[in-house]
């Protein structure tokens, strides 16, 4: 069944690695660096440096506090932002960059999906901007 929607909803064929943060200090490093807030969450990012393992792979890591509600909604939130993450960040982040994406209380579980997929692309570039 090869027609138009063969691989709708996939992220397009790049050879970028996903890993997921899990340590604690991983996200304690992507607190201390830039930041951009959109509507949908908040952005966190880091470079990682040369002397850390893997500078090909692009890592993400997701978290919700309390505020964002019940763990019903935070759990809604974080598959939302795992999802955005999943289709932007292999042709948007950059490899060798660790990224955190924290859920907004009362949006990150309700706003529009492809508003959301906007808010992240948006991030990035401002992240990724030079700064003067």
């Amino acid at each position: 069944m090869a027609g138009a929607s063969a691989g709708a909803g996939m992220p397009p064929a790049v050879s970028v690695r996903l890993d997921v943060i899990r340590k604690r200090a991983d996200f304690l490093k992507a607190a201390r660096a830039r930041r951009w807030v959109a509507k949908g969450f908040i952005l966190q990012a880091r470079q990682r440096d040369n002397d850390e393992p893997e500078p090909q792979i692009i890592r993400i890591g997701f978290t919700c506090s309390k505020k964002v509600g019940n763990a019903v909604a935070r759990n809604r939130a974080k598959r939302r932002l795992r999802e955005i993450a999943r289709l932007i960040l292999p042709v948007s982040g950059r490899p060798g960059w660790d990224y955190v994406l924290i859920g907004r209380a009362g949006v990150s579980a309700t706003r529009d999906f492809t508003e959301l997929l906007s808010d992240l692309e948006w991030s990035l570039r401002k992240i990724h901007e030079p700064r003067s």
